[in-house]
């Protein structure tokens, strides 16, 4: 185990010097408590061992104490104070990092939520101000604070959460590594009191801590570093000249719950297939004309074409009478590949069966040799 540490330790090292702006390395797991922060620390110290100037940016124990004992020796810089509603409150000091210029710095919670009136809003924005200033940056996350899987995490735990990373976060990290452990081992450190204190233990059992959840939740987490390594791959292996490039388009209605389904679904594809460039497809019939449209879909919609931006596609709005056609167009114009719908309402495939333009559709996607999916 020691020896896979060091390697792992020892390829980092090599990446630092490979460009001026600053490596990027993600710890990530399937939950609290698995040890993503205390490996971070023992990478920390290798890194010190190795006289690389390494300092800790921003780490939460959690009180936890094997993780706590893992700081003594490591050089901290001082998080900054500030009011709010208030209360006294601390915050990573982006400006103090960037002014020490260490070689790496240690910045735990990539997820977090920055205090209202800070420069950046979230954390991993000022992560990715330290790597521009070409300072190596070694983070963590879990994986249900991951965009496109907001969906899936809420499904198998139930709770919706409300901090999260865009896919494209992960996608500019050098390194992807997963902490992994079986559901039995992440349940023992559950019940010694090394994730939580005693007087939430038993809620956590009933609840997100269930064998089952975390069985699906470590699946993901694979899943996902498996995705990321397969990107690594098709970026730094030469391809085959007849390598087929996936190009994605999501086509959403101003239907919100399903066009966030459709692009979120459509994220992860793209995300999968390394798909550089993709695309969110917005048709406006003219009864959704900006004058007819109801203000609470307009706000949705608008909402959508934000999350579709976060997560890396471009939106192409257009106004057309009909569905079908507006598809085909823009497949051929853009190249697309892959066209990704959601499962239509009954209404909406009335709209497409009233008219010979889904057939047209079916049998023009089919003959560019262009993929339909269709997502539930």
């Amino acid at each position: 185990m020691e020896s896979k540490r060091e390697d792992s330790v020892q390829h980092f090292l090599n990446l630092i010097q490979k460009s001026r702006r600053g490596k990027f390395k993600i710890y990530i797991g399937m939950s609290a408590g698995v040890g993503k922060t205390f490996r971070m620390l023992q990478e920390a110290h290798s890194l010190l061992k190795n006289g690389i100037d390494v300092k800790i940016g921003f780490i939460e124990t959690h009180n936890r104490k094997e993780t706590h004992d893992l700081l003594e020796g490591l050089p901290v810089i001082p998080r900054r104070y500030l009011f709010y509603k208030g209360k006294e409150l601390e915050e990573m000091d982006v400006q103090a990092i960037i002014s020490l210029r260490p070689e790496v710095v240690i910045v735990d919670e990539l997820a977090h939520t920055n205090i209202e009136g800070s420069k950046n809003e979230k954390r991993w924005q000022d992560v990715f101000e330290i790597l521009e200033a070409g300072i190596n940056v070694i983070s963590a996350v879990n994986i249900q604070h991951i965009e496109s899987l907001n969906e899936e995490i809420k499904d198998i735990t139930g709770i919706e959460v409300k901090e999260r990373i865009p896919d494209s976060v992960l996608a500019q990290a050098d390194e992807v590594v997963n902490i992994d452990l079986t559901a039995d081992e992440l349940i023992t450190r559950l019940k010694e009191g090394k994730i939580y204190k005693a007087e939430k233990i038993e809620m956590a059992l009933k609840n997100f801590f269930k064998s089952e959840h975390i069985l699906q939740l470590r699946e993901l987490a694979l899943k996902e570093v498996a995705s990321q390594v397969e990107r690594k791959v098709e970026i730094e292996v030469p391809k085959s000249k007849n390598t087929r490039h996936e190009k994605f388009m999501a086509c959403i209605s101003s239907n919100e719950a399903t066009a966030k389904k459709v692009i979120r679904k459509t994220a992860r594809l793209a995300n999968y297939y390394n798909s550089s460039k993709w695309y969110v497809l917005y048709v406006q019939l003219p009864h959704e004309s900006a004058d007819r449209i109801a203000l609470d879909k307009q706000r949705h919609l608008i909402n959508n074409f934000k999350l579709a931006t976060e997560l890396g596609a471009e939106v192409i709005k257009i106004e057309h009478t009909r569905i079908a056609k507006a598809i085909i167009e823009q497949a051929e114009s853009k190249g697309i590949t892959t066209v990704c719908i959601g499962k239509p309402k009954m209404n909406l495939m009335k709209i497409i069966l009233s008219t010979s333009a889904f057939k047209q559709l079916l049998n023009k996607l089919s003959s560019s040799e262009i993929d339909l999916i269709i997502l539930s």
